[in-house]
């Protein structure tokens, strides 16, 4: 899918996962049945490739987990920036990444954090469009939403870049968007968002539990 505003995907990966007890890139996904082998797939391959067609270019943000994931960026064909320093918070690992859709010659990015699972790819071509159409009625955001919960990926303009990346290292970019909401799009997709982050090991069996088909 060919993108006319140089759109590039930024994976947010740079997160310690203390609660996960495991580098929740690595997470098998799409979740394996009960007995079957898990997939060769993680949440962080499956995110890159999710993002791979709507994009120029997709990068990742690492932290300490720079070596351990660096296999797998490469294997999608991926880009990977490393975050120095990530107990500054994840904006500072956003800034890293925005940075880095300049430095690939792109204007506008698709964002998502690692432990977000990729949504349907009709829902992806849905945000794209709709995000083409926005920005050209002067807006600068698009991210989706399902009974009245957000979620991501977040698509960004050249006009919100500039402002996350002028913005002091210890912002929010929820308290960024809240205040340019008259210039933020939110998308109806199908797919639920109501538990989107995979935290803890708990929250990864929740997940795990919906992604699977009934049994029959």
């Amino acid at each position: 899918m060919q993108d006319p505003h140089g759109l590039c995907g930024v994976v947010l990966a740079a997160g310690e996962s203390s609660r996960m007890g495991s580098d929740k890139a690595l997470l098998p996904w799409p979740p394996p049945a009960p007995g079957a082998e898990p997939p060769r797939s993680t949440l962080l391959s499956a995110g890159i490739l999710a993002l791979e067609p709507h994009t120029r270019v997709v990068v990742v943000v690492a932290g300490k987990n720079a070596d351990l994931i660096a296999t797998t960026v490469a294997a999608c064909a991926a880009y990977m920036v490393r975050n120095p320093d990530p107990d500054r918070g994840q904006f500072s690992s956003l800034q890293i990444g925005l940075r880095a859709v300049f430095d690939h010659g792109c204007d506008s990015a698709i964002i998502t954090p690692v432990d977000c699972a990729p949504l349907a790819p009709s829902s992806l071509v849905l945000l794209c469009t709709s995000f083409q159409s926005a920005v050209a009625q002067n807006l600068w955001a698009v991210a989706p939403e399902n009974n009245g919960k957000h979620g991501h990926p977040l698509l960004v303009s050249r006009e919100l870049i500039r402002l996350f990346l002028d913005a002091p290292v210890a912002s929010n970019a929820r308290d960024i968007l809240h205040a340019h909401a008259d210039r933020v799009e939110y998308v109806a997709v199908p797919d639920d968002l109501s538990h989107a982050d995979i935290d803890t090991p708990k929250e990864y069996a929740l997940r795990t539990e919906k992604a699977l088909p009934p049994a029959s």
